[in-house]
């Protein structure tokens, strides 16, 4: 993970979440929903009836952790990280611990896929409990792992790395006060703010590795590192920014699909068989005028 590649593939899938949660969000709090309702696949998928339905978020939390985890093990082809200890010294050293520890953050993700899996399997209401315990744990991970992985790194890597832990260690909060208050319109805000600002963040860190600038980071500098921290405060504007913009388009789509289904729905209705003979005598009268002026 510590290429551009390597950055670019988990910050485009905690973006792709992110921006699918704070859409979810937004159409939550325009409708005032109680509750967030996350799609559904439909029954029949490729031909084949499923015997439960089960969210695309959870289908993506299972399917994208589990590419992530095979490139950490083969990529580029020919490589093979899979074992931990190299056998061939004597004194039994660890090895590849950098992609043990990514290997082990995505591993925790694809559990919390898996959770709810099981969860929307069984459609009990103690089980969304259960699934935002195992999203939480999989962020605390992350977190945790992150602080470790700055070890034998340079000030500038640690610097990064520090800042990306603040919002995955909110977000993991957040989770679980979701636990026992799993239906609060804030903590749904708060979610999507910090998940946006985690994504960007990441492609901030992506950045890194190929300067716009075209010139490299300068681990040595301390300006460099003073602009890595106003930076992630942009990010935190950025990340708000986006989910404005989000909410926005969201209120503009919802206006546009009432707007357009309502006339549908004004122009064809029943007629009231308790209606006087006068009335009925009305709406009959209407086709045959209109006729007579064509």
């Amino acid at each position: 993970m510590g290429t551009l590649e390597g950055h670019l593939l988990p910050g485009v899938g905690f973006l792709i979440f992110a921006v699918y949660y704070s859409l979810l969000t937004s159409l939550a709090l325009l409708r005032k929903q109680k509750m967030l309702k996350h799609p559904l696949l439909p029954r029949k998928l490729l031909g084949h009836r499923l015997y439960w339905q089960v969210s695309y978020e959870a289908v993506a939390k299972v399917v994208v952790p589990s590419i992530c985890l095979f490139c950490e093990y083969f990529y580029p082809l020919g490589v093979n990280r899979l074992k931990m200890i190299d056998w061939k010294d004597p004194r039994r050293v660890f090895i590849f611990k950098d992609n043990w520890e990514h290997e082990t953050m995505f591993g925790f993700f694809l559990l919390s896929g898996i959770v709810d899996l099981v969860s929307q399997a069984h459609q009990a209401r103690w089980s969304v409990k259960l699934e935002r315990a195992a999203e939480a744990l999989a962020f605390y991970v992350l977190a945790l792992l992150m602080i470790t992985h700055i070890e034998n790194k340079s000030a500038l890597e640690i610097r990064v790395h520090l800042l990306f832990v603040l919002p995955a260690f909110l977000l993991a909060l957040v989770l679980t006060v979701e636990i026992w208050v799993p239906d609060d319109p804030p903590l749904w805000i708060l979610k999507s703010w910090m998940g946006l600002v985690l994504s960007t963040w990441m492609m901030q860190i992506c950045e890194m590795y190929i300067p716009f600038t075209g010139q490299p980071w300068r681990a040595d500098n301390p300006v460099d590192r003073a602009f890595l921290t106003i930076f992630f405060c942009w990010h935190l504007a950025l990340g708000l920014a986006l989910f404005i913009t989000i909410f926005g388009l969201s209120s503009l789509w919802l206006r546009h699909y009432s707007s357009w289904t309502k006339p549908l729905e004004a122009r064809y209705q029943w007629c009231p068989m308790e209606s006087s003979g006068e009335e009925l005598e009305k709406l009959s009268a209407e086709p045959v005028s209109q006729n007579g002026g064509v």
